[in-house]
């Protein structure tokens, strides 16, 4: 299982390579696609996804219209862009009534913003200021944060932080993911420090971490909750050694909005 998770790490941070170092349409058409199959893993474990799949096929379109209006730069409109997909998803739910219930109609307004308007993150981290370096900031701090927590808890975990939810996971090694994330920020800040325009980067990147790093294990956290709710041990078999989308990029779906708004607050404040 060790070599089979490796290599399928290995193809992913190869893949991340290819596409966030271009960015531009490259990124943004592999952030869409992710979405939507992430979007698809939720729709099956939360039974939007049934024998009358429209409001599966409303809820992709939806997602993949949001992608559309991120190329013509209109991130800011996204509150009322999401009252419109509530709209139309309410407008399947009463005109098919009864072929769903509301438990569905919630979960796939809730697939939207969950998996592809948070990880949508990934493509306008990239596009802000500096966004070439500022990007990789959302994977150090959630893979990071995840690999210092796991050796941290090994050695010295004792307090659960979460019996039972996840006994595995300790107090001691989530301090020790996010001291760990900050170190590996600030690392990262003094190896590119003299291509940021940000003052300060070695402070600004690891405190960023830091924050990315808490705000990552929820994610973690949350993920497991919802597929203990639905009883399944993976979201799919998409990724081998690791399951689906959705388990691989648990915790970037909620670093990705952090590390985007810490960032931009520097920026433009």
């Amino acid at each position: 299982m060790f070599w089979v998770r490796l290599r399928s790490g290995v193809i992913l941070l190869a893949v991340a390579l290819l596409t966030i170092i271009p960015g531009g349409y490259v990124l943004w058409g592999t952030a869409l696609a992710v979405s939507l199959i992430g979007l698809g893993e939720l729709y099956r474990a939360s039974g939007v996804w049934t024998k009358d799949k429209g409001l599966a096929v409303t809820g992709f379109a939806a997602a993949a219209l949001y992608y559309v209006q991120l190329l013509f730069h209109a991130e800011n409109h996204t509150t009322i862009y999401l009252v419109f997909v509530l709209t139309a998803l309410l407008a399947v739910y009463v005109f098919t009534f009864p072929k769903y219930n509301a438990q569905q109609v919630m979960a796939a307004f809730f697939g939207i913003v969950y998996v592809c308007v948070m990880l949508s993150y990934i493509y306008l981290t990239r596009s802000l200021p500096d966004g070439k370096f500022v990007v990789w900031l959302i994977f150090l701090c959630s893979w990071g944060c995840d690999t210092c927590a796991y050796c941290v808890g090994m050695l010295i975990g004792k307090h659960k932080m979460s019996p039972v939810l996840s006994p595995k996971k300790s107090i001691e090694g989530a301090v020790g993911g996010v001291l760990g994330a900050a170190l590996l920020g600030a690392g990262y800040a003094a190896l590119v420090g003299s291509y940021l325009k940000v003052k300060n980067p070695v402070a600004v990147y690891a405190a960023a971490s830091a924050a990315g790093a808490l705000i990552s294990m929820i994610g973690d956290l949350a993920a497991s909750a919802i597929k203990r709710n639905h009883q399944i041990k993976d979201y799919g078999t998409l990724i081998p050694g690791h399951g689906g989308i959705l388990d691989r990029f648990d915790s970037v779906i909620f670093t990705a909005p952090i590390i985007y708004f810490l960032v931009s607050w520097v920026y433009y404040w």
